[in-house]
C-alpha cells in the first residue's frame, strides 16, 4: 500500500494491520503506534523514538501521519479560549476552539468545512458547503488542540463548523476513536444537531453512547422557519418526537440549545411557549445570548434576557445560561467562518 494522500489517522484497523504485516512487523506495533498518536500526541513519525528507524522511515514513505495543517491561531494560551485555523487535504479551511472553564477544558471540533444547513444567524452559513471531514480530520483537531492545551482535555463537543448529522458516519467513527483510543468517556462527548430528525432516530437506534444536543432556537415553526430553513423538512413537532424517542431508547436527557435573538425569539410569549413545548421531555435547556457577527441579527438587551430567564424559572426542566467564551476572537457559538 502506498498512498501518501491518505493519512494514517484515516486507515481502518484492518488497513493498519495489513500495513504493519506488510512491513514485516509484529502486531504489537499497533499498540505502540496508538500510544504515540493518541496518548502522547506526537506530530511526526520521527518523534516515535522507541520504534525501529527502518519501520518509521517506511511508514513515513507510505503515509502522512496527520491530515490537517495548522495555518493560524487566535488568542494566547492564557486566554479563556483559543481558535485554531486548519487546512484540509483538499485545501479547504476549518476552525476548532480550545476553551478553559474552571476544572473543565473543552475542545470544539468541526465536522464539515462550511455548512449546507444555512441557519440565518450563523457565520458558518456564509461559507456555503465545502466538504465533509473524514474521521481522521475530525480526530486530528482533537489531537492537535490537546497537544497545545495547558491542561488535560475533559470534554469534546461537535459544535464547530458544519452539521454533524449530515456527516453521520464519519462523525460516529471519530467519536468512537476519541472514546476508545483516546479514552475520553462517552458522557464527555456531545454531538450537536440543528435538528436532522432522521439522524436523531438513527443515533437512538444505533445506541450511540454520547450526549445529544439539539439547536432549537424557536418555540414554534413560524419563527424557526425564518431562522432555520431545515425546519421546512424537519418541523418542530417531529423534532420533539425524535427527542422523546431518543430518551425512551437511551434514558439520557437531551440538551436543547436556544440562541436568544433580539425581537425574534426573546419575547415573554416565546418563553411561555417554550415551557409548554418541552415540559413533557426529560431535558435540559441551554440559553445562549446571541454572539453578533455583524449581520441583521443582534443580542437582546440584558433586561430582555433577564425577563426571559425569570419566566423559565417556572419550567419543570433545568435551565442554564451559556455566555460564550472567545467572542473577542470570533470563536463563540455561531461565529466560526473562514474565507477559502
Amino acid at each position: 500500500m502506498n498512498n501518501k494522500d491518505k493519512s494514517f489517522l484515516d486507515l481502518t484497523e484492518m488497513e493498519i494491520s495489513k500495513a504493519i504485516e506488510g512491513l514485516g512487523e509484529q502486531k504489537y506495533r499497533t499498540d505502540q503506534l496508538d500510544d504515540w498518536i493518541y496518548k502522547k500526541y506526537v506530530r511526526s513519525w520521527t518523534d516515535m523514538n522507541n520504534l525501529p528507524p527502518k519501520f518509521i522511515n517506511e511508514l513515513d514513505s507510505l503515509f502522512k501521519l496527520h491530515p490537517l495543517t495548522e495555518i493560524g491561531c487566535s488568542g494566547k494560551p492564557s486566554d479563556p479560549a483559543q481558535k485554531f485555523l486548519f487546512e484540509t487535504s483538499k485545501k479547504n479551511k476549518i476552525e476548532s476552539v480550545l476553551m478553559y472553564q474552571k476544572k473543565r477544558t473543552t475542545i470544539c471540533v468541526s465536522s464539515q468545512s462550511g455548512c449546507a444547513v444555512d441557519c440565518k444567524f450563523c457565520a458558518t452559513a456564509s461559507m456555503g458547503f465545502k466538504e465533509n471531514l473524514s474521521p481522521g480530520e475530525i480526530v486530528d483537531q482533537f489531537l492537535h488542540l490537546s497537544s497545545r492545551s495547558q491542561s488535560r482535555v475533559t470534554n469534546v463537543v461537535f459544535m464547530g463548523m458544519g452539521e454533524p448529522f449530515l456527516n453521520y458516519k464519519n462523525v460516529s467513527l471519530a467519536a468512537e476513536i476519541i472514546n476508545k483510543k483516546i479514552n475520553l468517556g462517552a458522557r464527555k462527548i456531545t454531538i450537536s444537531t440543528a435538528g436532522v430528525v432522521s439522524k436523531i432516530y438513527k443515533m437512538a437506534d444505533d445506541r450511540l453512547p454520547y450526549k445529544l444536543a439539539i439547536s432549537l432556537n424557536a418555540p414554534n415553526n413560524t419563527i424557526r422557519k425564518r431562522i432555520m430553513p431545515l425546519t421546512n423538512n424537519n418541523p418542530i413537532e417531529e423534532l420533539i418526537k425524535s427527542a422523546d424517542y431518543y430518551y425512551s431508547k437511551l434514558k439520557r436527557f437531551v440538551t436543547f440549545e436556544y440562541v436568544l435573538l433580539n425581537n425574534i425569539n426573546d419575547s415573554e410569549k416565546c418563553a411561555i411557549e417554550l415551557i409548554n413545548l418541552l415540559k413533557n421531555i426529560p431535558c435540559k435547556l441551554n440559553l445562549i445570548p446571541y454572539n453578533e457577527i455583524g449581520g441583521k441579527f443582534s443580542r437582546p438587551s440584558n433586561q430582555s434576557i433577564d425577563t426571559f430567564i425569570d419566566i423559565l424559572k417556572n419550567a419543570p426542566f433545568t435551565v442554564t445560561v451559556r455566555w460564550s467564551k472567545g467572542t473577542k476572537i470570533d470563536a463563540g457559538c455561531g461565529q466560526l467562518a473562514v474565507k477559502n
